[in-house]
């Protein structure tokens, strides 16, 4: 990711902040009396900046859209994917321990990048791959070489569940379906919105 893209990054974070606790602060007040019933689910997730706040069938976080099995027990299940206007595709899911004994996440996840290994343990060696259009996407990096993905990873617990996220470039609007592959799990299909 080159500097004009983090700059744009940072740009929108900033823009989604406020406009975040304008949201806040005017709700603060109201006397409406709460809304009953399901609440719309929205395309942002952890770590997005500058969304738009449109409602995406796929970012349910009980729905499964994928699963990928791992070593030692763990597995990732995909429960939103989400395209967003500034050419953005995140997602989100839990990593779940499923064996009987403490899982160590392993450091392979990071990939084998320089930049990104040294900022610890993530999810950076995801990529999505589009066998259509016949590229690879790499998860996104801040301007300080850090991944956009879910980070400090270290072990899990029995039956623990952790939520994770992970953010790419945007593949073309004509792309619909992706592989997501991740270091030392089975890749899978999954559908961007």
């Amino acid at each position: 990711m080159n500097v004009q893209h983090a700059r744009k990054a940072r740009r929108g974070a900033a823009v989604a902040l406020a406009a975040g606790l304008a949201l806040v602060v005017t709700g603060c007040g109201s006397e409406e009396e709460p809304r009953k019933g399901p609440v719309a689910a929205t395309s942002a997730a952890p770590g997005k900046a500058g969304q738009d706040a449109k409602p995406s069938p796929s970012a349910d976080p009980t729905a499964v859209l994928a699963v990928l099995k791992g070593q030692e027990g763990l597995e990732l299940t995909v429960n939103a994917v989400t395209r967003d206007a500034g050419g953005f595709v995140t997602v989100s899911g839990r990593l779940k321990n499923t064996s009987d004994t403490a899982a160590v996440i392993s450091s392979h996840l990071s990939g084998d990048e320089t930049e990104i290994i040294k900022h610890g343990n993530s999810l950076g060696g995801a990529t999505l791959l589009d066998s259509v259009g016949k590229k690879r996407y790499y998860v996104l990096r801040d301007t300080e070489g850090r991944p956009l993905t879910t980070t400090r990873l270290s072990s899990l617990e029995p039956g623990a569940t952790t939520s994770v996220f992970m953010q790419f470039p945007a593949p073309p609007a004509t792309t619909t379906e992706v592989s997501l592959q991740l270091p030392t799990f089975t890749p899978a299909t999954i559908t961007l919105s």
